[in-house]
């Protein structure tokens, strides 16, 4: 089995969730009900969901304001995606 084999259902997956959080936390918020917390969000992200959250974060406008997430979430991709090619042997 190879790396990719691993790596790539887990990143779509990982990617899925963090673009559905962000659009389940933003009808929550136009709802006024209970919020998902941003260190979930967070965690999402750090595990492997950045892309998606960032997409979320556009398609849903959510968390577009927070600087924390709108430097933080493209900067978490760069690493992630350093973090990757190291993974596959790129550099």
């Amino acid at each position: 089995m190879d790396q990719l084999d691993v790596l790539l259902p887990y990143l779509l997956t990982a990617n899925l969730i963090g673009f559905l959080f962000m659009g389940l936390d933003k009808r929550k918020a136009k709802n006024q009900q209970w919020r998902i917390p941003e260190r979930t969000l967070w965690g999402i992200a750090i595990l492997g969901g950045a892309v998606g959250s960032l997409l979320g974060m556009k398609v849903f406008r959510h968390k577009t304001k927070h600087r924390a997430f709108t430097v933080g979430m493209p900067l978490l991709i760069v690493l992630h995606i350093i973090a990757l090619a190291y993974l596959l042997g790129v550099i």
